[in-house]
């Protein structure tokens, strides 16, 4: 089971770093799918089923569905090939480096000392998570339906053409 897991985790970091290389769009979009689709099964592998079918059903489905629409939408092509700027070149390796430590920090806070109590299981049941989404988190969760509204609306606007 762990095997699988290593393998579904190495499968979701490849297909995110195909899907910031592409140069296309919608190529992009659909590793972007690839992403859902492999965390789900990470999902799946910790015993979190009902995340898993979440995960599939509206970002995998929905949201790309949403996502690759407003691509289609604005006509996107292929990306022209820009010359990096000067400040990109100075600045990119140590805003990387800052963000690798920032990542390594974290990874090394997931691992408590053995005296440590264990942190108390939350039931994964969809009650439960529906019950935090909607009573603890409910602001976030509406910000960011708008935020995604904001985005499509935009998309439209810089899409339409003037006849």
């Amino acid at each position: 089971m762990s095997i699988l897991f290593y393998i579904f985790a190495a499968f979701t970091i490849l297909a995110a770093l195909n899907m910031v290389l592409q140069r296309t769009p919608v190529y992009s979009a659909l590793s972007l799918i690839v992403v859902l689709c492999s965390l789900a099964a990470v999902y799946l592998l910790l015993g979190a089923e009902f995340m898993a079918v979440i995960q599939v059903i509206v970002y995998a489905g929905a949201i790309m569905v949403l996502f690759v629409f407003v691509i289609m939408l604005l006509n996107a092509g292929h990306e022209a090939p820009s010359h990096r700027s000067q400040i990109a070149k100075w600045l990119g390796a140590p805003i990387i480096g800052a963000f690798l430590a920032e990542m390594l920090m974290i990874i090394w806070d997931q691992f408590p000392s053995t005296s440590a109590a264990p942190p108390a299981a939350l039931d994964g049941t969809p009650a439960a998570i529906g019950h935090l989404l909607f009573k603890n988190y409910v602001l976030p969760f509406e910000v960011t339906s708008i935020l995604i509204l904001v985005a499509v609306l935009g998309a439209v606007v810089l899409a339409k053409k003037e006849f």
